[in-house]
């Protein structure tokens, strides 16, 4: 039995769910989120309660019926606190500043990379703070959509990726580099 999927999702005050066959729309304060359902899982409200249901107890239904619930409770969770992901940017020189849609970043390449950002999530940049010997820059990804703000964060992070040598780059907050020692003097 899924012990995930049996869970009931708590419904907010302002959040409106949508139940046809083949999808669950949730709209609540911050947006509105569409999630798809395989075939074999069913959703009801109940007592102001979502739940999620299964046909039968074979193995791939009970992985659904989990997967599914998680993905409702994160679309509840979305519209109504949203999701949030952090990213430092460090090393002399690095930058990112905001224009209307994209975000220009300077990240130590000869060129400057222009990111486009995508429709419902917002993105915030801090001004850079000198410390003792990196510049650092906070880029804030807001959303409903967790999944989006997440691969948002990735893309980002992969513009150029923290070194294993002097730690610069993009990463996240509290994301710990496990530094590797350069070349010893003789």
């Amino acid at each position: 039995m899924s012990r995930v999927g049996k869970k009931p999702i708590a419904l907010p005050e302002g959040v409106k769910v949508d139940i046809t066959k083949r999808q669950v729309e949730i709209q609540g304060p911050k947006g509105r989120i569409a999630t798809l359902l395989p075939d074999g899982i069913r959703c009801m409200v109940q007592n102001s309660q979502l739940l999620a249901q299964r046909s039968n107890d074979s193995k791939s239904q009970m992985a659904l019926h989990g997967m599914v619930r998680s993905l409702l409770a994160n679309a509840v969770a979305g519209v109504t606190r949203g999701f949030r992901r952090e990213l430092d940017v460090l090393g002399i020189g690095f930058k990112a500043e905001l224009k209307k849609d994209t975000v220009l970043f300077s990240l130590g390449y000869s060129h400057s990379i222009e990111y486009a950002i995508p429709e419902g999530i917002k993105i915030t940049v801090e001004k850079a703070t000198k410390t003792l010997q990196n510049y650092v820059g906070t880029i804030m990804v807001e959303g409903s959509d967790r999944q989006k703000v997440g691969q948002v964060a990735a893309d980002i992070r992969s513009l150029r990726p923290p070194d294993p040598y002097k730690g610069k780059g993009i990463r996240y907050v509290g994301e710990q580099i496990k530094l590797k020692v350069g070349k010893k003097g003789a």
